[in-house]
């Protein structure tokens, strides 16, 4: 099994801690982001890391991960950085995806390696718990999941009216099934350069929209659901918050 962190970002939101280091980088209970999801995904037995950087990205060197760069980081988006890392998309297996700003739990990965669908997407049904923790109007932040069939996903990442229209979120973490990998990177290249993906154009288009694109085109996704155990880090008070629903692994 492979893996490819995103990390090419600055993380503007998270400034002064990232005037001179990537997003990655900032530290939850005394280890980088990055430490803490190469350690996890290593303790599971995944050892093929990728991990696409931009932003200093010469701060991610280190042995036991291949870096490669999204050179264009400052104006491109997390599915561009994606397939910086186009290279490694190869059939002969499965393929986790996981943005770079995130942390979480063994039992998180674990279940996501344990689905079968051709594409699995890490959701969590207890997500309101967590936005309140980090906002006063959770839905104001939040995005549309809905699901039948018990977890197949029909529609994620668009703008919520209600809550009803939210039965998880998306956390920043897929596994694409060994018989798709190559598929992934055909269908991103066959899309068209011009249009616009729920209001970005093909550079910038959000990683939801790439995943609404293949479920509308007929692909299975399918939702690993879980009750919190991770974090991610986009504003400082985050780093607070955190330790709330996600315990750290000593």
């Amino acid at each position: 099994m492979k893996a490819i962190i995103l990390a090419a970002g600055q993380g503007t939101r998270l400034r002064p801690l990232t005037d001179h280091k990537p997003k990655c980088l900032i530290e939850l209970e005394g280890k980088p982001l990055l430490e803490h999801q190469i350690a996890i995904l290593q303790k599971a037995g995944v050892n093929n890391i990728h991990v696409v950087a931009g932003y200093c990205a010469e701060q991610l060197e280190r042995p036991d991960i291949t870096l490669h760069l999204n050179d264009r980081y400052a104006s491109t988006n997390m599915v561009s950085t994606l397939f910086s890392a186009e290279s490694v998309m190869t059939d002969d297996n499965d393929l986790i995806i996981t943005y770079g700003d995130i942390v979480y739990e063994s039992s998180v990965l674990h279940a996501l390696m344990n689905c079968t669908a051709p594409i699995c997407i890490a959701v969590d049904t207890e997500w309101k718990r967590y936005w309140a923790a980090r906002m006063d109007d959770p839905l104001s932040d939040a995005e549309t999941l809905k699901m039948v069939d018990g977890n197949r996903i029909i529609e994620l990442g668009k703008n919520p009216s209600h809550y009803n229209d939210i039965q998880a979120q998306y956390i920043g973490m897929i596994k694409v099934r060994t018989d798709h990998v190559l598929q992934l990177a055909q269908t991103w290249h066959s899309m068209s350069k011009s249009a616009i993906y729920d209001g970005k154009n093909f550079d910038n288009m959000y990683m939801t929209s790439f995943l609404q694109y293949l479920i509308d085109k007929g692909w299975e996704a399918r939702g690993v659901l879980i009750k919190n155990g991770w974090a991610e880090l986009d504003c400082q008070s985050d780093l607070l918050v955190a330790r709330r629903f996600w315990q750290s692994e000593k």
